[in-house]
């Protein structure tokens, strides 16, 4: 029944990220899904969460201000602090037994209030209990399990090398911390282009002013703006710029296109506009990375 549970649940999780746009709701977590008549929950008060219905646990559940700090070691896994002190703690030999059994988890990270990111499968790797800590690794969605075993109600284990377990975990962590800062700009947002007032989420995106591995580029809320996806390839290609006074530029060339209502009223109308601003001040894009970012689009121009 654990297997069978634990497949629904994978499938559950990624039906709920692609609806809510990248993230679900905490609320959802705690309610759970109904599977053969049972109430399955996949979060609870404790980080390490075993449904009623399992015998081991199926999720595990970290938040950035949480009283346990969990981080990437250098090696590229990560590390999942104990609950509590007690290595004999129920919840602690339950992540152990799937450490030794090699069962596949849910990892969730609150991003911010009622909403959580998700990766799966993680599988417990290490058990330290002189440091309080278990040794994790994130390993791809689309090997969770088979065609011919999913039939067959059986898991899919990862056999692969550390290497490449260290690749997927760390490539897993930098899809996070993406999704957090894409979480967090279109919350400051409300949710909407700051440029069309577009809501629908899945077509929002979180758009660097300063790219992405550049100095300054940092992934947080002031080096964002919430755009939908055809404003976010036009500020990116430099179609578009956004000056220091939060006003929206139309490159030259492209206001004197003739080319349709989609340029017309989704590109050329937007000159001169100001950007919707996030309403917390500390939130509001940084007038000096707008300035940098502007004077790029200028000589693109």
């Amino acid at each position: 029944m654990d297997e069978l549970i634990r497949i629904a649940a994978f499938q559950w999780v990624e039906k709920q990220v692609n609806l809510h746009g990248g993230f679900i709701p905490r609320q959802l977590l705690d309610q759970g899904f109904e599977f053969q008549g049972k109430r399955i929950t996949l979060t609870g008060p404790q980080g390490i969460w075993k449904s009623a219905f399992m015998d081991l646990p199926i999720s595990i559940y970290t938040r950035p201000d949480g009283s346990y700090p969990d981080f990437m070691m250098d090696n590229g896994f990560l590390v999942y602090r104990y609950r509590g002190t007690d290595p004999d703690h129920k919840d602690n030999v339950g992540l152990r037994t799937a450490m030794q059994r090699r069962i596949p988890l849910i990892y969730f990270y609150r991003v911010e209030a009622g909403k959580c990111l998700a990766e799966w499968p993680v599988y417990i790797e290490e058990d330290h209990p002189a440091d309080l800590a278990f040794i994790v690794s994130i390993g791809k969605h689309n090997v969770v399990y088979k065609e011919q075993e999913l039939q067959q109600g059986q898991l899919f284990f990862e056999t692969e090398e550390p290497l490449y377990r260290r690749y997927t975990t760390t490539e897993a962590i930098h899809r996070l911390h993406q999704a957090e800062f894409r979480v967090r700009v279109l919350s400051a947002y409300k949710e909407q282009c700051a440029f069309c007032r577009l809501r629908h989420i899945q077509l929002l995106d979180a758009a660097h002013i300063i790219p992405d591995g550049e100095e300054g580029g940092e992934p947080i809320v002031p080096n964002g703006l919430s755009l939908c996806k055809i404003h976010h390839a036009a500020f990116d290609n430099n179609i578009v710029g956004v000056n220091s006074d939060y006003k929206i530029i139309v490159r030259e060339d492209v206001l004197e296109e003739i080319d349709g209502p989609m340029l017309k009223y989704g590109i050329q109308e937007m000159h001169g506009q100001k950007i919707i601003l996030p309403g917390k001040v500390e939130n509001r894009p940084d007038k000096q990375r707008l300035e940098l970012r502007f004077n790029h689009f200028l000589q693109a121009s």
